[in-house]
């Protein structure tokens, strides 16, 4: 009797009309597994006219780690200026512009998809306002992918209380995000540059190098201040 598992065109035959049942695919140990990968790796050196590894020499070994080196290399690279080139596309502004309440629909409505808008209103004569633009200025510097703007106040918003000034809005692709209104937002004019970057990056506007909350470290020092002192008056 013919054995019905034989590889013969007859059994092949009997498969295809159903009167015999598929052959099993054969299950492989992991160590078959790895030895047909191994095997596989060195079948195409050997097509590609280059030694089995364990034949090459030490030199022949640097030679392959150099050229697979350069090529991580070369990819990284490539994938460096691709990530450079699309930050590029996004820094765009890198001032502080000037907006009334004509432009405000398409300067911070309408500012486009990935786009963070940060708008100041402002007025004249309120040392807090003046403290709020210059740091603007140094942020828009320094992240030119945020659109910075500002607005006197009234001319942005009719009849906009000065005692909400200064006030800061943030928007995301037309969208108010996040807002901080009035003096005690910021707390006083010993207020830092570095605090409104913190700031702004804990809101996800930018990506700060600053390693920690500068206000933090100043509320630490000052209370590291009112302890030494009240350890000093115990002394008397």
């Amino acid at each position: 009797m013919q054995d019905p598992n034989a590889d013969t065109e007859w059994n092949d035959a009997l498969r295809r009309h159903g009167i015999l049942p598929a052959k099993k695919e054969k299950e492989f140990t992991e160590d078959e597994i790895v030895n047909l990968v191994e095997n596989t790796v060195q079948e195409k050196l050997r097509e590609d006219g280059q030694k089995r590894i364990e034949d090459m020499t030490i030199e022949e070994l640097d030679f392959i780690e150099d050229e697979e080196d350069e090529r991580v290399l070369l990819e990284y690279r490539q994938k460096r200026l691709q990530e450079m080139k699309e930050q590029a596309a996004k820094e765009i502004f890198g001032d502080v512009r000037d907006i009334s309440a004509v432009d405000y629909v398409e300067q911070v409505n309408n500012a486009g998809p990935g786009v963070w808008v940060v708008l100041h209103l402002y007025k004249q004569g309120i040392p807090l306002c003046t403290m709020l633009n210059n740091y603007l200025y140094r942020l828009s510097k320094k992240f030119p992918a945020v659109k910075f703007l500002r607005s006197i106040s009234d001319t942005c918003i009719a009849n906009y209380p000065d005692k909400n000034l200064p006030t800061i809005f943030v928007y995301y692709e037309g969208q108010m995000k996040h807002k901080l209104i009035g003096p005690e937002a910021f707390g006083n004019l010993n207020f830092k540059a570095d605090e409104l970057e913190w700031m702004l990056a804990e809101m996800g506007v930018l990506k700060t190098d600053l390693e920690c909350n500068p206000r933090k470290q100043v509320e630490d020092v000052l209370l590291s201040s009112l302890r030494g002192s009240c350890l000093g008056s115990d002394d008397w």
